[in-house]
């Protein structure tokens, strides 16, 4: 009887198993389907929502800068992230600039409030910790404003008893810190604040990327850039991280423009001239 029961059961037995096994490979699949599911859940969430979010500098002269009598934003970064907009909507306009800072961007990007951060960001390994980043959209160097006829001439004039000038949350700080031992720093909240503090005469030099400092010393021509960059400041677009999705997209838009020649023509219209080959 047993010996029966035995023949009996054990093939129910061997189909009960493969059953699960065939369930758990099910699951997997599943699971692996959701995953690509949630990779790119972010750029549908966009195009569900019809509007690209991003968040851009409001006091960087020449890459996003706020008229306060018109109430727009212009600027490079503005140009580029309108672009974005059309590769992924369809419309350059279906865009809401949020307004960030060097201290504020990489908090606003992950707590959801923004898609994106196109604003003067450098691509650093500290960084790629907090945020997944696009290639490289514009290379800048980092460098000083001075009033005209200051005995600060570059980087190398720069001494522990000069005051420079930086913003929160920058890259720049560190860098000056670094290059010029025991050198007094005073950091702002955003670069206008510092550029007026240099004008009050707190600070020798104002210190961050080239391209950033022209546009200031375009504002008032009592400043000006002085010497070589004495940086490497690639910057890039930053998402939350393992949104590869969202990279790509970007990536395609920066591709089609340098393709086409508009990435050429932003690049004149608020830069003076053709990025260098």
């Amino acid at each position: 009887m047993k010996n029966r029961l035995k023949k009996r059961w054990l093939p129910l037995g061997i189909a009960a198993v493969c059953a699960m096994l065939l369930l758990a490979a099910c699951g997997n699949k599943e699971s692996g389907g959701n995953a690509g599911s949630a990779a790119s859940g972010a750029l549908d969430k966009i195009k569900e929502r019809g509007k690209l979010i991003v968040g851009v500098k409001y006091d960087t002269k020449l890459f996003g800068l706020k008229d306060p009598a018109s109430g727009n934003v212009e600027g490079f970064d503005v140009d580029i992230s309108k672009a974005i907009a059309k590769h992924i909507l369809g419309d350059e306009n279906a865009i809401e600039l949020k307004e960030v800072t060097s201290k504020t961007r990489i908090p606003m990007l992950n707590n959801g409030e923004i898609d994106m951060i196109v604003a003067t960001m450098t691509i650093t390994e500290e960084r790629k910790k907090e945020a997944d980043f696009s290639d490289v959209y514009f290379q800048a160097g980092q460098s000083l404003l001075v009033k005209k006829g200051s005995p600060i001439h570059g980087i190398e004039d720069v001494t522990s008893s000069t005051t420079v000038l930086g913003t929160k949350g920058s890259t720049s700080v560190k860098n000056i810190r670094d290059k010029v031992s025991g050198v007094k720093v005073l950091e702002f909240d955003n670069y206008q604040d510092a550029f007026n503090a240099l004008k009050s005469g707190q600070g020798d030099a104002l210190t961050t990327d080239d391209a950033i400092l022209y546009g200031m010393a375009a504002q008032d021509s009592n400043y000006e850039v002085v010497g070589k960059p004495f940086t490497d400041e690639p910057y890039g677009i930053a998402v939350q991280k393992g949104n590869s999705d969202i990279v790509q997209a970007v990536n395609d838009t920066l591709k089609e423009l340098h393709d086409s020649g508009e990435y050429d023509e932003i690049y004149e219209k608020w830069i003076g001239k053709k990025p260098a080959e």
